[in-house]
């Protein structure tokens, strides 16, 4: 698990991995799990659930891999409640 450290604060970053399943499809994924947390037939539902994932639970990072395992993107999510989120500078 990854940890950020600002003044003091430990605050533990929030990711969804979208990876590939052997089996066909893609899963969404907690960083170090060995079950996914949903599968889908298409990677772009799977990276909406991993972002609705990450919405519902503070924000975070939803980290998109290709067809051989590599990350390919990664994207910023904000909290689900947020009015002034911050805006993602890659998209």
């Amino acid at each position: 698990m990854i940890r950020e450290e600002r003044r003091g604060i430990q605050k533990t970053r929030n990711e969804r991995h979208v990876v590939p399943n052997p089996d066909g499809g893609w899963d969404v994924k907690a960083p170090g799990a060995s079950r996914s947390s949903s599968h889908h037939r298409t990677q772009s539902e799977a990276e909406a659930r991993a972002k609705e994932i990450l919405a519902a639970a503070g924000g975070g990072e939803a980290v998109i891999h290709g067809r051989d395992g590599r990350i390919r993107d990664s994207d910023t999510v904000a909290p689900g409640n947020e009015p002034f989120p911050p805006r993602d500078k890659k998209h």
